[in-house]
Parts: C-alpha cells; sequence; structure tokens
C-alpha cells in the first residue's frame, strides 16, 4: 500500500503590509524599501524599521486605520505597536 502525502507547492502570497486592512495578521517575511515613495532613502527607511523591530518573521498585525484614506495605521509587531505611513510600510513585506 503506497501512502501519498501532499506538498504545498503554493506557499503563502507575499503583499506589502501597506497595502494589507484593519484586522490583518500575518508573518515578516522581509523588509525592501527600493522604489518605496518615502522621503527617506531605502537604506534610512530599511534601517528605521529594523530598529523598530520590523525583523524577519515577526507577528505582524494591523489594529486601526485612519480615518482619511486609511493613513496612518497602527501595527504591533510582537507586543510593540507603532503607528506609520502606509506608503513606508510598504517596504514590509508579509506573508
Amino acid at each position: 500500500m503506497t501512502v501519498m502525502t501532499a506538498i504545498d507547492d503554493n506557499p503563502a502570497p507575499e503583499k506589502r503590509l501597506g497595502s494589507a486592512k484593519r484586522g490583518y495578521s500575518g508573518k515578516i517575511h522581509k523588509v525592501a524599501a527600493d522604489g518605496v515613495n518615502s522621503s527617506l532613502s531605502a537604506l534610512e527607511l530599511e534601517s528605521r524599521l529594523l530598529e523598530l523591530g520590523f525583523v524577519e518573521g515577526a507577528r505582524v498585525e494591523v489594529l486601526h486605520e485612519g480615518i482619511v484614506g486609511g493613513d496612518p495605521i497602527a501595527v504591533r509587531i510582537d507586543n510593540v505597536t507603532v503607528a506609520m505611513r502606509r506608503r513606508e510600510a510598504m517596504a514590509v513585506i508579509v506573508v
């Protein structure tokens, strides 16, 4: 008797945290600020996000959206809550 197991060839799709809606929760896959519309350079934005705790594998949840245009957003990273602009949250890739 042969037992076959299903292999998941389709992992969860990546998305940018800046496009996530209130209630979204996932894990941080990476920080990639190239091409993100920010007043900071890509290197500086990545450094700041890493200092705030946006590191690979951290659990993340969108807690709140601003009234006007959904900006800024309040995000919980593990046990820390941070408010940030959506355009800067676009540098955070989540799954």
